[in-house]
């Protein structure tokens, strides 16, 4: 923290949200004005000299002045002068002032000056919450070198902020140019030194010690390596005396089910529970559970009717959505979330206070099927362990088309051959209802053509109350399913081998990724249309030709702000104005390093 001097720099400070140096040195000027004094008067440029008022005439609005430097009577203009002019400028009064000077009339004249409260230096100019005349003052005080570096930062980078708060020349670009990455770095650096301060070690509610060995010797299929070394890596986690806090990125199909089994077998004979996005999902997982886990694990799944919660005593893995938040739990020594950011707020804040009422913390991991930008795990890094994911236990083989209106007919082609071979399609309209504002068809709009051209028609969106119910209806006896983004999350559908997506190029790329990941979930040939109106679409076109969703969530970042993507798995956001997720990962790890 800044020791402030006076009360009214605390008062400053407060104004700037600033507490430590680097804080100060990263409200970089905006640019740069002359205010040294002249020998002779630069002609249509500004200029700082020293005056003494001689006379006064308010009409026509202007000051006749003797400048001292330049020895010269000169006329100051002022259009539409205040009160506030004629208070400061007054016969006899002497001081300085910078203004454009122009040569009229055979007289110079001085434009709109204003007083110089400093003079004999380039200036650094600020559009900040406080005075000009503050901000500089609070520079001039409290910013050097030295304080810069009792705050870790190196030598170099202290001293490039220090240079841009005082410059030499106005040369405002090369300046900001010089000190750029200083910028990048005390910017990261603060922020993960901030992040340093949240990482708290709780003492864990129990050492999970369960054996998940014969567990994956007995399952149908081997693990791919990095399924084996998330398991691992969360073994480690379970059987220390701290809470985990681990974060389990796998890609779209890459088996994230089996290593939250392999969890639950550690746990043993603890009770663990997992809360998931949606009612189907829930099901398909308690399924697997029971299909997969030893016959001993007594799994139980909580649905949004159930209201008796005497069969969840003696459970040992419990499975649910939201509904567990407002559900009368057992102890549970290991929490896990999946894909958490699909939430609301008070139910995130709910499942905070599950893992942190008590004094004892439970075990909390995190499943996500959405990675995120290498750069956005490192910074997270500082208060939760990653593991990734990214092979999937079969190869996935999805083409993706880009198609317009001409390409129609070739999609119906395929569709119907897909139905002669017993596959299902999936249509994703934008809109349930027609609107004015876009230019695609809602699923009200298209749903005649399909329902009147093909058999086993289902439709299902978002406020469908019926919707999981007619999901499992498609996924038994459906052809062709119209839907909303209602299905990004939480089906399977074995026999899915197409989907198209109507209006693509107006959802976000981790979207579209979710959705085309539906498809080919079992090794199935998979096929993702992107209907759209814009066919040169850039960003879509680099989408159809990236298959890996890490590599589409660093493509994603290439096309959105940093700022718009860091808010967190565990909601740490934060808008960088200099720092760069796409670009400066070389600087981030340079800041990692030091804070260790």
């Amino acid at each position: 923290m800044i020791p402030p001097k006076t009360l009214k720099d605390k008062i400053n400070f407060q104004k700037l949200n600033v507490g430590s140096y680097i804080e100060l040195a990263l409200i970089a000027p905006v640019r740069y004005e002359d205010f040294n004094v002249y020998k002779f008067p630069k002609i249509n440029e500004f200029n700082v000299v020293e005056i003494s008022i001689d006379k006064i005439q308010k009409y026509p609005k202007f000051l006749k002045v003797y400048a001292k430097a330049w020895d010269k009577d000169v006329e100051i203009i002022i259009f539409n002068p205040t009160s506030f002019h004629f208070s400061n400028f007054r016969v006899t009064n002497k001081f300085f002032v910078r203004a454009k000077v122009e040569y009229s009339l055979n007289k110079l004249q001085l434009l709109q000056p204003k007083i110089a409260y400093e003079t004999g230096r380039v200036l650094p100019i600020y559009k900040t919450s406080v005075a000009q005349k503050s901000m500089v003052s609070l520079i001039n005080e409290y910013l050097d070198v030295k304080n810069l570096e009792d705050e870790g930062l190196p030598k170099t980078y202290a001293k490039a902020l220090c240079d841009l708060h005082n410059p030499l020349c106005a040369d405002y670009d090369s300046a900001l140019k010089n000190a750029l990455e200083a910028l990048k770095f005390g910017e990261i650096y603060i922020f993960l030194k901030r992040l340093s301060h949240k990482k708290q070690h709780f003492e864990a509610s129990a050492v999970l010690m369960g054996d998940e060995q014969e567990f994956v010797k007995s399952l149908p299929f081997s693990l791919t390596d990095e399924q084996i070394k998330a398991i691992r890596d969360i073994k480690g986690d379970l059987s220390k005396s701290i809470a985990a806090r681990r974060v389990i990125m796998g890609d779209v199909g890459s088996g994230k089910t089996v290593v939250i089994f392999a969890a639950v077998m550690m746990a043993m004979p603890k009770c663990s529970v997992l809360m998931v996005p949606t009612t189907i999902l829930a099901k398909q997982i308690f399924d697997e559970a029971k299909r997969l886990l030893p016959p001993n694990v007594r799994s139980v799944l909580v649905a949004s009717g159930d209201k008796d919660d005497t069969c969840l005593e003696k459970a040992d893995f419990i499975i649910g959505t939201h509904v567990l938040l407002y559900r009368k739990l057992p102890k549970c020594d290991l929490v896990m979330i999946d894909e958490q950011h699909r939430f609301g707020t008070a139910q995130r804040d709910a499942v905070h206070k599950m893992v942190s009422e008590r004094k004892e913390h439970p075990h909390f991991l995190q499943f996500s099927a959405t990675p995120i930008p290498r750069t956005m795990s490192l910074i997270h890094s500082s208060i939760v362990n990653y593991s990734f994911i990214k092979q999937t236990p079969y190869k996935k083989d999805v083409d993706t088309y880009i198609i317009g209106k001409n390409d129609f007919g070739k999609m119906l082609w395929h569709i119907e051959n897909e139905i002669k071979e017993g596959r299902q399609t999936i249509i994703i309209y934008p809109l349930i209802e027609e609107s004015e504002a876009y230019k695609y068809q809602s699923i009200d709009e298209g749903r005649a053509f399909w329902e009147n051209r093909y058999k086993n028609v289902y439709v299902t969106h978002g406020k469908d109350k019926s919707k999981e119910l007619t999901l499992e209806e498609f996924n038994k006896n459906g052809s062709i399913l119209l839907a909303t983004t209602v299905v990004e999350v939480g089906i399977s559908l074995p026999k899915l081998s197409t989907i198209v997506i109507v209006g693509a190029e107006h959802l976000g790329l981790a979207t579209l990724h979710q959705l085309r990941g539906r498809v080919s979930r079992n090794g199935l040939k998979g096929y993702c249309y992107l209907y759209t109106n814009m066919s040169k679409n850039k960003r879509l076109l680099e989408f159809a030709n990236t298959k890996n969703g890490f590599d589409i969530a660093e493509l994603d970042l290439k096309y959105r702000q940093s700022g718009d993507l860091l808010s967190g798995i565990f909601q740490h956001g934060v808008q960088f104005r200099w720092f760069s997720l796409k670009d400066d990962k070389d600087i981030l790890i340079k800041a990692q390093k030091l804070i260790r």
